[in-house]
This record gives structure tokens, C-alpha cells and sequence, in this order.
């Protein structure tokens, strides 16, 4: 059973249109069912939190324009706890939100904070992880990240750098973190993955309200001044009109420079269940059931021949035949066709972001 103290957050204000033409700027990917499973990726996210977080503890961040689709998607959730950015600022300025907005609800909150548009393919092992990490935040004053463990040298994600000598006391699943890496070149990705200490950041954080609101105040007083100041306002018919007129007040700066680089409490939970930003096309393929042949099909009624290590995305069409390819994508959505070289999305990407 869910514990009622513990609180999903969930941010969902990205712009990624990286699954051109499914995803664009005004429908980004979190929105989609990239799987074709029936459920976005929005909806994954809240479903693999059930049994953690009740329904009325679940918070979703967002821009404005989004707000509708969020409550269209998610509504279990009660329409008060979708807060609503005025302009984006990175991930700090929304968690800083989104922890006072809980904390005056909720002083002894446990927290978990995790992206929108990721997925897990073990989800009871994601839920044992999560719970544990959970428990232990809140007998500590610990902030915990979770470190994936890295299956290939992959360039496109942060890694963390674990102190693995000793585990905590209190978890034997948890470590001191020595250090965040950037995103690496693929030399050094190689490097990381010979040692067994190297993890990829996951941008999933667990923490107790009271330690990252007290995080804010010593690391980022003049984000803490901001939010600390609409205390009486919080739940109340003011506090969307004074968020937009305090909320670009502060520094766009993500959470793992504001926060995570400079506290002292930093512990990494290293995992395994099957995870992915689902960043590119190929990601996609990387994670999707493939044939014989390494294609991946998401739609009904595809047919290939004689082609190889291709992803098919086709949702809407009632039958798409394809012949003699080799490492493509094909994805059409509202009118749109896409057939691309994989090894060229890159091209796709800054195609759709100047559309």
C-alpha cells in the first residue's frame, strides 16, 4: 500500500519534438504514445508510480500550453497539483515550485522527482527501487539519485561517479556519490564502462521536502526567496497570478548545478530495470522488440521485405509495405512522412525544431 506521506513529481514542460513527425513543439513527446502501446509516455510514468504514490499526491509541472493535455491524460490527478511554469527555467526553478507547493501541504513529504517522458521495462523492480530509496530519505537527510547501470559507452548521457567502497548503513543498496560527469566523448564513455563505479544519470531524484527545501535555502537562496515568499499563498486563488509575475525572477539553471553538485548529502542508488530517455529514433529501436531481422514495428498491419534494422512507426495508416531497407526510419503521423537514414536523425532534429 501506498505510503501517505510519499509524493511523485512529475515534470512535463519539455519542448522535445525529436520524434519528428510524431512529436512537435506543440505536442512534444511526453504527450505521444511512442510505443504504440496505448499509453503515453506522460501515462507510462504515472503508471509505474502506482502502489508508491496515492492519486492526490501526484504533481505534475508544466508550461501553460501544456495544462490541458495534462489533465486530459491524467485525470486521476487533481487539477490543483498540475502547476503551471509562466516561462521555462530548467528543472531547478520547477522543483523549487513544486517542493514548497507540497511542503505546505505536506511538512513531512518524501519525494520522488523523476521526467515525463522516460521509460522502464521492469517495473517491479522500478517500484522496490523507488519505495526503498523513499525510506531511506526519509530517516535521513540524504538526497538520492539513481544511477543506471551502463550497458554500451553511450556519449548522450551525464554519468555519476560512485563511492562503492562502502555502502551506506542504513541501505546496503546505497552509496556515497563522488562525483557528476558530463556527457562524455565516446573515449571516455569507454573508459567509464571498464570501471564498475560509473553509472548514467537518470535525472530521477528522491529526497525528504525538508532536505531539499533546506538544500535550496544554503545552495540557492535568491530561487528560495522566491518561493518561500508565497508561503500563504499556496492552494489558494492567487497563487497561479503571483507565480507569474515571481517565476522569471529566477535563474534558468538545472537542478544537478544548482543543488546536486554543491550539497554534501549526496547518496546514488545503482539499478537495473531496463531504463531510456528514449532521446533519438535509434533509442527507440534500441528498445523496442525487434524481428528477425532487428526491425521494430509499431503500428498494425506493416509488412517488410527484404529490410533490415529499420523502425516502422505507423499508426494511422491501414497497411504500409516496405522494401529493401537497411537502418531507416519510417514514421508518418497527421499527414506527415518521415523516411530517413538513421544514422542522418540528427538532420530530422533541426529540421523539426526550425518548423
Amino acid at each position: 500500500m501506498a505510503d501517505k506521506n510519499n509524493h511523485l513529481v512529475i515534470m512535463a514542460g519539455g519542448v522535445g519534438s525529436r520524434f519528428w513527425p510524431m512529436s512537435t513543439a506543440a505536442r512534444p513527446k511526453q504527450f505521444i504514445d511512442v510505443l504504440g502501446v496505448g499509453r503515453s509516455l506522460l501515462q507510462l510514468t504515472y503508471d509505474r508510480f502506482k502502489g508508491i504514490c496515492l492519486p492526490e499526491n501526484v504533481w505534475v509541472v508544466t508550461n501553460k500550453d501544456y495544462a490541458e493535455s495534462c489533465r486530459e491524460q491524467l485525470p486521476d490527478v487533481p487539477a490543483e497539483n498540475i502547476l503551471l511554469e509562466p516561462c521555462r527555467r530548467n528543472t531547478a526553478p520547477c522543483i523549487a515550485y513544486v517542493s514548497w507547493r507540497i511542503k505546505s501541504k505536506d511538512p513531512r513529504a518524501n519525494v520522488v522527482v523523476t521526467p515525463s517522458d522516460h521509460i522502464v521495462t521492469d517495473t517491479a523492480e522500478f517500484r522496490r527501487v523507488v519505495a526503498s530509496c523513499l525510506k531511506f530519505a526519509g530517516e535521513t537527510d540524504a538526497i538520492v539519485t539513481l544511477g543506471m547501470k551502463p550497458t554500451r559507452p553511450e556519449t548522450g548521457y551525464g554519468y555519476i561517479q560512485a563511492d562503492l567502497s562502502t555502502a551506506s548503513p542504513r541501505n546496503k543498496e546505497i552509496f556515497r556519490v563522488d562525483s557528476f560527469r558530463e556527457k562524455p566523448d565516446a573515449d571516455t564513455a569507454t573508459k567509464y564502462i571498464r570501471q564498475n563505479n560509473y553509472f548514467w544519470n537518470a535525472g530521477i531524484f528522491i529526497w525528504s521536502v525538508g532536505t531539499i527545501v533546506n538544500a535550496f535555502r544554503v545552495y540557492q537562496p535568491a530561487i528560495s526567496k522566491v518561493f518561500e515568499g508565497m508561503e500563504r499563498i499556496y492552494g489558494t486563488a492567487e497563487e497561479q497570478s503571483l507565480i507569474d509575475e515571481r517565476y522569471p525572477e529566477c535563474e534558468s539553471i538545472s537542478v544537478d548545478y544548482a543543488i546536486m553538485e554543491k550539497a554534501e548529502e549526496i547518496f546514488v542508488c545503482p539499478a537495473d530495470f531496463g531504463w531510456s530517455d528514449l532521446g533519438t529514433w535509434g533509442s527507440l529501436l534500441a528498445e523496442s522488440r525487434k524481428d528477425l531481422y532487428g526491425n521494430s514495428l509499431i503500428g498494425d498491419n506493416i509488412t517488410l521485405f527484404d529490410s533490415h534494422n529499420c523502425i516502422v512507426h505507423t499508426m494511422q495508416e491501414k497497411q504500409v509495405v516496405v522494401q529493401g531497407l537497411d537502418g531507416y526510419i519510417v514514421a508518418e503521423n497527421d499527414g506527415r512522412l518521415l523516411i530517413c537514414k538513421l544514422s542522418e536523425e540528427q538532420r530530422i532534429k533541426q529540421f523539426s525544431e526550425n518548423k
